[in-house]
């Protein structure tokens, strides 16, 4: 969601005789087919022109593993950028290798910060920003978080939300998808569960599942289950009203949010996506690195206490849902200030490090 637009602002700059070219990596850390081949699908992004095929694994063999396949990738092409998104890992993984490589590292969606160690996101996103070359930023709150952390001002740029860009160019198609069976517009709440810290442990997820349980009496309830949270589930008897499904693709389930009454979620993105859609969104967590969707768009934080998940929730039911407004620069037109930045940058000889490494290849 967040690739997609870049790829069409280069396109269309191609398209004016502009000799910049986009290579599309795909790492393979997102490798089950309704979470990665049917997004490229949606989205209209053609296939990628290399594929990692990393996979699954521990943060350490993950991480490691890209980096040993994305390293023969840029000794073969030669990049004079390496554009990273993001907070997982395989931004922190591509960022490192170019790095060291010599090549120049632009971060999308930098400067976000949630303040919390012990999510690996959190990790991932201070060690990207601190040795990317350029820093594309999502509101005036992730500005301030990098000149407070000593970045160059710059490097920084304040371009928007490029998942913003996609869910704005693909909203009328997914609004046009059909429900599935027995729900109606506004009358389901979405929920999607999938941190570590709330998935992998069953005392903190079934207290989580008591809450969705109680609302589930008053509204159907439509879950698409993670593979991480699968398992655990099967050990908690969950309401008849809550609908397991399986994880869906990028227009199912926008489509499926932006007609429901609420959400209910750990993700990240799903908090700036409800707010741009005025659906309240209550995030089960005790912090968030989008904190804009908090201050001034539809989300609200509510922890893992099944009280105050079922408090705000019969909140939301009875009608008192807090007004939202949409970010600053959230206008579908980030990937186009990202792309006109990058071709404006002056294009260096090739990297001494990487004809170094050239040179032992």
């Amino acid at each position: 969601m967040k690739i997609a637009p870049i790829h069409r602002a280069f396109s269309a700059m191609r398209n004016r005789h502009s000799p910049a070219d986009l290579l599309l990596v795909h790492t393979g850390q997102h490798y089950s087919r309704n979470m990665s081949d049917d997004f490229f699908r949606d989205l209209g992004i053609p296939a990628p022109g290399i594929n990692l095929e990393v996979g699954s694994g521990s943060h350490a063999e993950q991480t490691a593993r890209i980096m040993m396949a994305f390293e023969p990738a840029c000794l073969e092409h030669r990049p004079d950028w390496v554009i990273v998104v993001g907070d997982v890992n395989s931004t922190v993984a591509c960022a490192i290798t170019a790095k060291k490589l010599g090549v120049r590292v632009a971060h999308v969606e930098a400067g976000l910060r949630s303040r919390d160690m012990s999510m690996p996101e959190e990790i991932n996103r201070l060690c990207t920003d601190a040795i990317s070359d350029l820093l594309f930023t999502t509101d005036i709150m992730a500005d301030e978080n990098l000149r407070s952390e000593g970045v160059a001002a710059d490097k920084i740029h304040f371009v928007g939300n490029t998942m913003i860009d996609t869910l704005l160019q693909q909203i009328n198609r997914a609004r046009q998808l059909p429900l599935p069976d027995g729900l109606a517009q506004g009358g389901y709440a979405v929920l999607t569960l999938h941190r570590p810290a709330n998935v992998d442990s069953l005392d903190r997820l079934a207290p989580i599942m008591r809450a969705i349980n109680a609302i589930a009496d008053h509204i159907p309830v439509i879950f698409p289950v993670h593979p991480r949270t699968a398992p655990r589930l099967k050990e908690i008897e969950l309401h008849p009203r809550i609908r397991n499904v399986e994880p869906m693709s990028y227009l199912p389930f926008l489509g499926l949010v932006a007609r429901s009454r609420m959400v209910l979620t750990d993700s990240g993105g799903i908090q700036e996506e409800s707010t741009v859609l005025g659906i309240p969104c209550l995030t089960m967590r005790s912090n968030t690195e989008r904190p804009i969707t908090c201050e001034i768009g539809t989300n609200v934080l509510v922890g893992t206490d099944p009280q105050r998940i079922l408090r705000e929730a019969n909140s939301i039911l009875d009608g008192h849902t807090r007004p939202g407004a949409i970010p600053e620069k959230w206008d579908g037109h980030a990937a186009e200030r990202i792309v006109a930045v990058l071709v404006n940058q002056e294009v260096p000889e090739l990297p001494a490090r990487l004809a170094s490494a050239l040179e032992r290849a």
